[in-house]
């Protein structure tokens, strides 16, 4: 490969990687080889690296070919090699997480990917991970089978509801001879995938304290039914990480969930919409951004039966009360530094009812979604959604992951601080 195809490498997003702090985590995937090139071209970029390795990975690569690439120490140990001679023992992965602008594990074996998920350290990437306080990349290479086992598939999914960034494996011929998913992406590729993080993860909300609502609320009709919506929290919980991951004091206050919590969140969980109403208003008033994404339940059974009820005729009759408009006492106490954001699903009359929710509510941004809208049905991962603000600008966002609708709203309080 000549040095003129380094040069010709361009990102797609904006080149962000100049001056950033990557630590690399390499673990022992016969696609180590490829973190050589990850490297070189992190450092054409102007990036500083610097490489961990387990001794797994240093079957296939020596340290001393990332080494003379970073132009770093590169560490194998959790233990200096002269420990008589060191101030710094046993401190690497510390010094390490507390340095890095992002950190990248790759190739991340199944075995890796075991380790971060349940909290192992006893070697020095899984260790650093632990000590992380920036986002964490991980690119799973293995084999097929391993790959689909659901053992890894399970830790996949505990890792990317913390927070971390995963970036899949393509579809190949293997090291085994065997054809599918786990191949490592190509460096450009990887590299790509980095930069674009740090584009979405710029720390421009430190010192900021933001309070997120989530899920839905249930509330009783009786010891073991209740009243709930079909929401599952997924667009919350991805305000709430990419809030913390910017660098913000997070609280998420969320109704019944199966979601892990995000790193560096303050989780409240709550049932009904009374309990929802009494977190969020003991938190408010201190909060500079407060974002209700939760799907409150606007009424609730009047009366709840203290035994279950028999089904004994062919109709039932309940009265139901209305609950708490939190969004609404929310409006009406806002100080006028304080940023408070809704959410509006709707049915029909979309814009027009989202704009009346947005003045009757005293907002400064709302975000509105439609059931009919492809990609933003309850539980995707994706949504698609129209910001509007109150000086009537209306953003219509295209399909996206959840978390990147989180950057872009999130983008927009930014733009209100700097107001």
């Amino acid at each position: 490969m000549t040095s003129g195809h380094w040069m010709a490498f361009s990102f797609r997003l904006p080149h962000m990687l100049a001056g950033k702090n990557i630590a690399l985590g390499v673990t022992g995937g016969i696609s180590v080889y490829k973190m050589c090139t990850v490297v070189r071209l992190l450092k054409k970029a102007g990036a500083n690296v610097r490489v961990m390795m387990t001794q797994s990975a240093a079957e296939f690569v020596t340290p001393l070919t990332f080494s003379t690439l970073s132009q770093e120490e590169v560490v194998v140990s959790l233990w200096p090699e002269n420990k008589k001679t060191s101030t710094n023992l046993g401190v690497k992965h510390i010094d390490i997480g507390l340095w890095a602008d992002v950190m990248l594990v790759a190739p991340a074996t199944a075995n890796t990917i075991a380790y971060i998920a349940h909290g192992n350290a006893d070697n020095i990437v899984s260790s650093t991970v632990l000590a992380l306080r920036c986002p964490l990349i991980i690119a799973p290479a293995m084999d097929v089978d391993m790959w689909e086992n659901r053992a890894t598939q399970d830790n996949l999914t505990t890792l990317r509801e913390r927070g971390y960034f995963i970036l899949p494996p393509e579809s190949g011929e293997l090291a085994s001879g065997l054809t599918g998913m786990g191949r490592l992406p190509e460096p450009e590729t990887i590299v790509d995938f980095v930069n674009g993080v740090i584009v979405k993860t710029p720390q421009d909300l430190k010192k900021k304290k933001i309070l997120v609502t989530a899920g839905p609320t249930h509330e009783p009709i009786d010891p073991v039914r209740y009243i709930g919506n079909r929401s599952s929290g997924k667009m919350g919980f991805a305000l709430a990480n990419a809030a913390a991951l910017r660098g913000a004091d997070v609280t998420l206050v969320s109704g019944p969930v199966s979601l892990g919590t995000p790193n560096n969140v303050k989780r409240i969980d709550v049932e009904t919409a009374e309990e929802m109403y009494g977190a969020v208003m003991a938190y408010a008033k201190k909060q500079d951004v407060i974002i209700m994404a939760a799907a409150v339940a606007d009424y609730a059974p009047a009366e709840q039966a203290k035994q279950k009820i028999k089904k004994q005729h062919a109709t039932m009759t309940m009265e139901l009360r209305s609950t708490p408009d939190i969004l609404r006492a929310l409006g009406e106490k806002k100080t006028k530094k304080q940023i408070l954001i809704g959410f509006a699903l709707e049915t029909e009359n979309e814009l027009a009812n989202a704009k009346i929710k947005l003045q009757k509510k005293n907002l400064d941004l709302i975000v509105m979604n439609s059931t009919k809208d492809k990609g933003a049905a309850f539980g995707s991962d994706t949504n698609v959604v129209t910001l509007i603000d109150t000086k009537g600008n209306v953003s219509a966002l295209p399909k996206m992951p959840k978390f990147d609708v989180a950057v872009e709203i999130l983008n927009r309080a930014v733009k209100e601080f700097n107001r």
